[in-house]
């Protein structure tokens, strides 16, 4: 094999795990655009979940949230929508072990992306 075979298989080699690293990226995008993180609050009353960059898509309140006072009930919403966000951030780590992996450039980014916006709420912060 002379040098032009040798640096052509090379750039072939390296154009397909250019182009393998491009659609494990674009895979791991296709599923954390799909991905939600729920939680609930005040012994199931409050139901929250959010969408997959962390707004509230949806949250559900049943009657027994009638025995909270108001300052209380933004709290108990508050907390489950932290604890829906960190779960979210949980799943979207899954999703990069899956895909691109979490020793990746692509992955440490996205999972510190996440981590650092939706960190899971201290104890304190729980309840």
């Amino acid at each position: 094999m002379n040098d032009i075979d040798a640096a052509e298989e090379w750039l072939d080699s390296w154009v397909s795990e250019v182009n393998s690293r491009a659609e494990r990226s674009v895979e791991l995008s296709r599923r954390v655009a799909a991905l939600t993180g729920s939680a609930e609050g005040h012994d199931g009353a409050i139901r929250v979940t959010v969408g997959s960059s962390g707004q509230l898509e949806r949250l559900d309140l049943d009657d027994r949230v009638h025995e909270l006072t108001g300052p209380r009930l933004a709290q108990e919403i508050m907390s489950a929508m932290r604890r829906a966000q960190a779960e979210l951030s949980s799943r979207v780590a899954d999703e990069v072990r899956a895909t691109v992996g979490e020793d990746s450039e692509t992955g440490r980014a996205v999972i510190h992306s996440f981590d650092s916006r939706f960190p899971a709420p201290s104890e304190d912060e729980d309840r």
